[in-house]
């Protein structure tokens, strides 16, 4: 059974995903290891599912978010079945990938992998990083990275006639929970200070917006 270097991990990811690229990944791949270390995690099932987690949509460019878990998953056991793992262990990986998807993921982290990688992964959509990547989104897809959230958004999460998702929406939508949704208590520790920092921001942002767009 070989495992798999970082570096050869990196020659799957292209780098044009401002915030799926392989940056996110080695930063998800060190939470990993310092969650994983506290809450008793399999590491060499745990580091695999890091470094591939994310691997389709840094391929391919033209894989849709909804599906990137999945085709992740597909891609990570063709891999490990070349380099000779065992299926037990392959399908331990491929749970922690398909699993770590936040919106309507089929099913949920069950594994103690699972859950670090979920919660690593999480910890890097919030805090200064989580806003960096939430504006470099918002660019990416010419969208503003704020746009005041209309009224049916807040309450449905679903945009009204003309509406945009700005940055701020991904905050108000997503964001804001994230903490919420987290399952160890080492991440969740974690996620205190990062919480703090991305809310001031977010608020900061509006009170700008609004004090900069008050009428003449």
């Amino acid at each position: 059974m070989r495992s798999l270097t970082v570096a050869e991990a990196e020659q799957y990811y292209t780098g044009k995903d401002a915030a799926h690229g392989f940056g996110h990944v080695l930063r998800v791949y060190h939470l990993c290891q310092e969650i994983g270390q506290t809450e008793g995690a399999d590491w060499c099932i745990l580091r695999l599912a890091a470094l591939l987690h994310d691997v389709e949509n840094g391929l391919g460019g033209s894989v849709k978010r909804e599906q990137h878990h999945l085709l992740s998953a597909e891609f990570a056991g063709a891999l490990l079945v070349q380099h000779g793992w065992a299926a037990p262990d392959i399908e331990a990986v491929q749970h922690c990938i398909r699993t770590h998807r936040y919106r309507d993921a089929e099913e949920s982290p069950l594994t103690v992998e699972a859950k670090v990688l979920f919660d690593a992964d999480k910890l890097d959509s919030i805090g200064a990083i989580g806003v960096a990547r939430a504006i470099a989104v918002s660019v990416e897809r010419g969208l503003p990275f704020y746009e005041e959230p209309s009224e049916q958004f807040l309450c449905t999460g679903k945009l009204a006639k003309g509406e945009r998702h700005s940055a701020y929406h991904e905050y108000c939508f997503k964001l804001c929970h994230v903490h919420e949704r987290l399952f160890t208590d080492t991440a969740r520790r974690m996620a205190q200070p990062r919480q703090a920092t991305m809310q001031d921001f977010f608020e900061q942002l509006k009170r700008e917006h609004l004090q900069d767009n008050r009428s003449p």
